[in-house]
C-alpha cells in the first residue's frame, strides 16, 4: 500500500467514491471529457488552474486536498492541541518511518473502537478481579471434588472445572487478535486491486482463465483475442462502439500470429 497518492489517483478516487463516469462528471463541472480523462492519466502533469478550483469546489475539497499537500478534506486548521498527541507520537508521524495513510485506515475501521475498548480494559486490569473469582470458585470446586472422590483427581470433571478456568491475558490477547485479524482483513479487501498489491493468483493463471472465457463467447476469433486483452486491462471490449472495435480488429490482424493461427476462421475459409 502507498503511503502517498498522486494527484491523478486522488481526482480518479474522488469521481468514483461520487459513482460518476468522466461523460457525467463533465456534464456537472462544464470541464470536457477529455480533459478530465487527462487529469487522471498518471502521465499527465499540467492541470488547468480554474478546473482545478471547480473541481475542488463541486467535491467539496480544499485545491490543497487535490493536489496532495493535505490528507484533510474537512479539517484543514485543526490545531495540534486539539489531537493530544504526544511529542514521540508527532515525531513519529513527521518521521515517514511509518505509513500514515494505512496508519489512518486502521484507526477508522469501524472495529477499531472495539479494539481500543478491549486494550483499554486489560491495560487498566478492569476486569481483573472479575477474572481472579471466577477462577478461584472453579478451582474449590475441583478441590472439593477431588477431596471427596480421589479417583476424581484428572478425570473428566476435574479436568473440565480446571479447562474453565480462564487466564485474563490469555482472554484478552485472543478477543483482541480476532478484532485485529477483522481490521486488517478490510483493509487488505479493499486495496486487493491496487496496482502495487500482489495479486491472490497468478497473470499467467488469471490470462487462462480469461482466455477460457473468451472461447466461450460469441464472436470471430479476432474479438475473441481483443477480449482476452481488454479483459485484463477491465476494459469491457462489448461496450466499445462498432468503430473502435472495426479499428482494433484491424490493427490485430497485421500481426502474422493471427494470420497463420488455426483458428482464424476467415483466413481458412478463403481457401
Amino acid at each position: 500500500m502507498k503511503s502517498c497518492i498522486s494527484i491523478q489517483e486522488r481526482l480518479k478516487d474522488l469521481r468514483v467514491e461520487r459513482h460518476l463516469n468522466l461523460m457525467e462528471l463533465s456534464a456537472a463541472t462544464g470541464i470536457s471529457k477529455s480533459a478530465l480523462g487527462d487529469y487522471e492519466n498518471i502521465d499527465y502533469k499540467e492541470i488547468n488552474h480554474g478546473n482545478l478550483v471547480t473541481l475542488a469546489k463541486f467535491y467539496g475539497v480544499s485545491t490543497d486536498y487535490l493536489l496532495c499537500m493535505t490528507e484533510n478534506r474537512n479539517h484543514p486548521n485543526t490545531a495540534l492541541t486539539e489531537l493530544h498527541l504526544s511529542d514521540e507520537m508527532v515525531n513519529l508521524l513527521r518521521s515517514g518511518r511509518i505509513n500514515n495513510r494505512l496508519l489512518c485506515e486502521i484507526v477508522t475501521n469501524d472495529k477499531f473502537e472495539k479494539l481500543m475498548t478491549d486494550t483499554e480494559i486489560y491495560i487498566d486490569g478492569h476486569a481483573t478481579a472479575h477474572f481472579r473469582d471466577m477462577n478461584e470458585a472453579l478451582e474449590d470446586q475441583r478441590l472439593a471434588l477431588i477431596g471427596k472422590h480421589r479417583h476424581a483427581d484428572g478425570d473428566l470433571y476435574s479436568e473440565t472445572l480446571l479447562a474453565a478456568q480462564v487466564e485474563e491475558e490469555d482472554f484478552f490477547c485472543h478477543i483482541t487478535h480476532k478484532t485485529w485479524d477483522a481490521i486488517l482483513r478490510d483493509i487488505r479487501k479493499a486495496h486487493e486491486r491496487d496496482i502495487e498489491s500482489t495479486p491472490d493468483f497468478s497473470l499467467a493463471k488469471k490470462m487462462a482463465q480469461e482466455i477460457q472465457k473468451a472461447l466461450k463467447a460469441p464472436g470471430d476469433h479476432l474479438a475473441k483475442i481483443w477480449k482476452v486483452i481488454f479483459n485484463m486491462l477491465d476494459i469491457d471490449f462489448d461496450k466499445l462502439s462498432a468503430d473502435e472495435q472495426k479499428v482494433l480488429k484491424k490493427v490485430l490482424s497485421k500481426s502474422p500470429v493471427i494470420k497463420n493461427n488455426p483458428l482464424n476462421f476467415r483466413r481458412r475459409g478463403k481457401k
